[in-house]
Formats: structure tokens, C-alpha cells, sequence
């Protein structure tokens, strides 16, 4: 088997490039105060640079998010598991019903 590595991102969150508006107060500190510590180019706080300066500046509320977000993802994929295995075997039921009818 071999191996191919690529520079190809394949799953970009475009999200993380979206300028963030000071629509209110709390949205406006955060803005000014991650544009102070980076100083952007272009004068726009970007949802990445506010991860990136809250993961070095507050990591604490950044893993409280991270943690939750991984609870809930693996919390739904055995969920998601359950359903597939009942459907599964409501098909398999399904099947030697339908045999059984036909013999």
C-alpha cells in the first residue's frame, strides 16, 4: 500500500475566515482587544485570530468549548450507531418475514 500525502486542505472550515462585526459590547472588547495583540494587516479580526489569541490568553474557556463539542459529537455518533443497528435489524426482520410469507 502506498501512502500519498498532499498539501490539498480537504476539510476548511470557512467560518474561521469570517470578519467578525462589533455588533455589541462583549463582541467589541474582543475585537479591539485581539486586534490590539495582533495588529492585522487589514484592520479586521478574523474568527481564527480570536481562537488563536483566546487559546493563548484564556485556554481555559477554549477547552470547556473544546471538551463540550467532543461530548456532544461522540455522544450523537453512538446515537447515530444505535439507529443503524436498529434499522439494521428491523431489515433483517423485515427480510425473513417476507421469506417466510413466500415459502
Amino acid at each position: 500500500m502506498k501512502v500519498q500525502f498532499s498539501d490539498k486542505v480537504e476539510l476548511e472550515n470557512s467560518d474561521l475566515n469570517q470578519k467578525i462585526n462589533k455588533e455589541n459590547a462583549l463582541k467589541e472588547s474582543i475585537v479591539e482587544y485581539v486586534g490590539n495583540k495582533l495588529n492585522p494587516d487589514n484592520d479586521e479580526v478574523t474568527t481564527e485570530m480570536i481562537i488563536e489569541v483566546m487559546a493563548t490568553d484564556f485556554p481555559e474557556v477554549v477547552l470547556a468549548l473544546a471538551e463540550e463539542n467532543f461530548i456532544r459529537g461522540y455522544h450523537q455518533a453512538l446515537t447515530d450507531v444505535e439507529y443503524g443497528q436498529k434499522l439494521k435489524k428491523d431489515e433483517e426482520l423485515h427480510k425473513e418475514a417476507t421469506n417466510e410469507a413466500q415459502a
